[in-house]
């Protein structure tokens, strides 16, 4: 009975593992972008777009039989973009323009300082 519902997305034509194999090249190229596909761009950085794409890319590898391991990555992927879109990630790519300030000296050497006391306190006890 199931395995009958899906018989129009592969039989004349395999419509469902073309439209996984498009998913899964877009999400290759979007992850690892080639420098005249997507890079630095908006797409590109949006952590949120990333959760709006890979649950449409989960539904198609899960209907397909050898796509289920594929599905249980990408759940996997999804659940850590999820992760770090709750904590407030902000995604950049190494073309990005922000400039780092280096840290503030006296910061780092009170920093220093009080990591060596704490190595004294432990040598000592």
């Amino acid at each position: 009975m199931w395995t009958k519902a899906l018989d129009p997305a592969v039989k004349p034509l395999p419509i469902l593992q073309i439209f996984n194999a498009i998913a899964g090249i877009f999400g290759l190229c979007w992850e690892y972008p080639l420098p005249f596909l997507i890079p630095n761009t908006a797409l590109h950085r949006s952590i949120t777009a990333r959760l709006t794409i890979y649950p449409i890319s989960i539904v198609l590898a899960a209907l397909i039989y050898q796509g289920t391991n594929a599905a249980i990555y990408y759940i996997v992927g999804l659940i850590v973009y999820f992760w770090a879109h709750t904590e407030g990630e902000v995604s950049f790519t190494a073309h990005t323009s922000v400039v780092l300030r280096p840290p503030d000296p006296r910061q780092l050497n009170k920093a220093i300082a009080m990591q060596l006391q704490l190595l004294t306190l432990e040598c000592v006890l």
